[in-house]
């Protein structure tokens, strides 16, 4: 787990006043941008504490160096804490990332959270890969920083960030959900109140938040890991978005703009997938035999048959993350398997799930057992 230290500095709201209390002077492009885009969002502008996650990077660095102009304008009457967190992936150099973001944080008068958290031993704990240890650890890290009474996580992606998803995910087969990239706002986790923002996401190019901060004369910090091309998002970076900008110079644009797309066709079939599962839950069995007492849940083969494959493909995801809890390992090739099952005229055949559980068809329905 992750150690938090914090350290409390004076009130932003007593150190910088508010609106119409000190002359305002004309803001930067890259503030003002960020102000329109904070307010479009609906994330808080008076009174309220927010978290926001610093690498130490230009794209997190920017995010933070605006949010202190608009404060210092007035336009904005928030109080802010500085997270970061260490995945011990990068030794000493990582412990002097920490130490950078520190006082840059006391500079602006910001309270800072620091954490240390071992994703190497956690992902071969957890069984993930780095990545996925990696963003795990710095959620819950994230999470816990929020305890503070903030209600908003603020991180500083781009839509360079949201270009190289999307294309990662189309390398790996993803449906409209996985190409839908990242959410401007979403909850941080399934079981949490607390926003997660992306308040650069749809207007900020990286080389923006670099040239902000070398007018704000504050010399970010170089993560060496973003230049190691063992990484797959990093040769996407340095070599897959480079060719693809021969083909159309604003191809970083054009992605960010079909993946809204997709995600407005995904949010209605989401809509219409749990829909789908609601019918097809309806008149469980009130009785259930000894073996069926570990079962999740069951759906009704006839309802389902009858639906389109593309939502009945979505109701299966939630139906079977529902029951587990997560979608970890879960593939195509697990709910085709599923799907398998209502053809079959006889119960008795089942479909294997990552984990240990399973789906078995049985008497016109399909019941899902958990490890």
């Amino acid at each position: 787990m992750s150690t938090i230290r914090k350290e409390r500095i004076q009130s932003a709201s007593q150190t910088r006043r508010g609106v119409g209390e000190r002359a305002r002077k004309r803001l930067s492009a890259f503030a003002g941008a960020l102000l329109k885009e904070w307010k479009r969002l609906g994330l808080p502008v008076m009174d309220e504490r927010v978290v926001v996650a610093v690498s130490g990077g230009a794209d997190s660095v920017a995010l933070v160096l605006a949010l202190d102009e608009l404060m210092k304008d007035g336009r904005l009457g928030v109080e802010v804490t500085v997270a970061h967190l260490d995945h011990g992936l990068r030794g000493e150099a990582g412990r002097e990332d920490a130490r950078w973001v520190e006082a840059l944080a006391d500079s602006l008068k910001f309270e800072v959270a620091v954490g240390h958290v071992d994703v190497k031993e956690r992902a071969v704990r957890m069984g993930d890969n780095l990545e996925q240890a990696a963003r795990r650890a710095r959620y819950e890290f994230l999470a816990a920083a929020a305890g503070c009474g903030a209600r908003v996580v603020v991180t500083g992606h781009t839509m360079d960030d949201q270009a190289e998803t999307v294309l990662l995910r189309l390398l790996r087969g993803s449906g409209a959900e996985g190409l839908s990239g990242m959410e401007a706002v979403r909850v941080l986790d399934a079981t949490s109140e607390i926003l997660l923002a992306r308040p650069l996401l749809g207007w900020a190019r990286r080389a923006e938040t670099e040239k902000y901060c070398r007018e704000r004369d504050v010399e970010f910090r170089v993560d060496l890991m973003n230049e190691d091309e063992s990484f797959a998002r990093v040769r996407v970076r340095r070599q897959l978005l480079p060719l693809m900008e021969t083909f159309n110079p604003r191809v970083v644009e054009s992605l960010s703009r079909a993946a809204e797309l997709l995600r407005e066709d995904a949010t209605v079939l989401k809509l219409a997938a749990v829909e789908l599962l609601q019918r097809a839950s309806e008149e469980e069995q009130a009785v259930r035999t000894e073996r069926e007492a570990s079962v999740a849940g069951s759906l009704s083969v006839d309802v389902l048959k009858g639906a389109p494959v593309a939502v009945r493909r979505r109701a299966l995801r939630l139906w079977i993350a529902e029951g587990r809890g997560d979608l970890r390992r879960l593939e195509l090739v697990h709910l085709v398997g599923v799907e398998k099952l209502l053809a079959g005229e006889r119960g008795g055949r089942r479909a294997e799930l990552p984990g240990g559980s399973f789906v078995e068809l049985r008497r016109g329905r399909l019941l899902f057992y958990i490890k």
